[in-house]
């Protein structure tokens, strides 16, 4: 509607204000009322255009500070499952025939620190990021 009335008024704002001889000067009161009623159909729209603007950035912010409290939680899942992650694939390859015994490293005391391991590391970074307000 905007791209219509725009070049509208225009015309008619010549033609009411213009000097033309196919116009009688008593018809130009005529063009001046629609040229005005095409200026305040103008305003109109473009004060509707920028609420619209408004309400359309405002749902965009919405939407983004949504997606950035997923992102935030997602971010925490990794970062808690980072370290068991990391034993598991550090202890979990397998070894064919090592040149040197291994006792110490596949014993049973070895096993049990690696599983509170990997229990108190995630608790820990959980308990740090709720003490610093992340979560």
């Amino acid at each position: 509607m905007r791209r219509i009335i725009a070049p509208q008024r225009e015309v008619l704002n010549k033609l009411a204000r213009g000097d033309y001889a196919v116009i009688d000067a008593e018809d130009r009161v005529f063009f001046r009322d629609v040229y005005d009623h095409l200026v305040r159909l103008y305003d109109i729209t473009e004060g509707l255009r920028d609420l619209v603007s408004g309400a359309l950035d405002t749902y965009l912010s919405v939407v983004s500070n949504r997606m950035n409290e997923v992102m935030k939680t997602l971010t925490v899942i990794t970062i808690l499952f980072l370290p068991v992650s990391f034993l598991v694939g550090f202890f979990g390859t397998n070894f064919f025939q090592p040149v040197v015994h291994m006792d110490a490293w596949t014993s049973r005391p070895a096993f049990v620190l690696m599983m509170v391991a990997m229990v108190l590391v995630p608790v820990s970074i959980y308990s740090w990021m709720r003490k610093r307000a992340w979560m």
